[in-house]
């Protein structure tokens, strides 16, 4: 699977998280993340759930690196890669680092909360004791309009 598929993948599932209506669900902001096992299986997909969930940290990536865990069960998921639309926060950056991510492919860049190379670089910092691969701007302008087009509905909503 090429890192544009597997970001095809990511992007399904944020917009699955901004499209979320119904009973007990709520929309959220479009972020998706997939994690791609050694063997180029899915192990796992998942979208922001904070807002249907009223969980701080059920961020996409945060999600996906559990179900991962889950499937796998092993905590360790070396060899593994994270597709994420968006450039992952500092939360997320040190789960990933943690849970021993091979590669992180990331969509759009966030120069106010990212810590993969934008605000921070928390994935490649050499003090830890694991480094991840990083591949950014893998369908970088559909991932950023995704959440732009998101902010613009919501704000045309009040």
């Amino acid at each position: 699977m090429t890192d544009d598929d597997l970001m095809a993948l990511a992007l399904d599932e944020a917009q699955a998280a901004a499209l979320r209506e119904g009973p007990g669900e709520r929309a959220d902001v479009p972020i998706g993340a997939v994690v791609l096992g050694p063997d180029g299986t899915v192990l796992a997909r998942a979208g922001n759930r904070r807002e249907a969930d009223e969980d701080p940290t059920a961020h996409a990536e945060i999600l996906a690196l559990r179900e991962a865990a889950r499937v796998t069960g092993r905590w360790n998921l070396t060899g593994c890669t994270l597709a994420v639309t968006l450039e992952p926060c500092t939360m997320c950056a040190g789960a990933i680092v943690l849970a021993r991510i091979q590669r992180l492919v990331v969509g759009a860049m966030d120069a106010k909360a990212g810590a993969a190379g934008s605000l921070y670089d928390l994935v490649r910092e050499p003090r830890l004791n694991h480094r991840v691969e990083l591949t950014t701007g893998v369908r970088g302008p559909e991932s950023a309009e995704m959440l732009r087009e998101f902010f613009r509905a919501r704000r045309g909503k009040r």
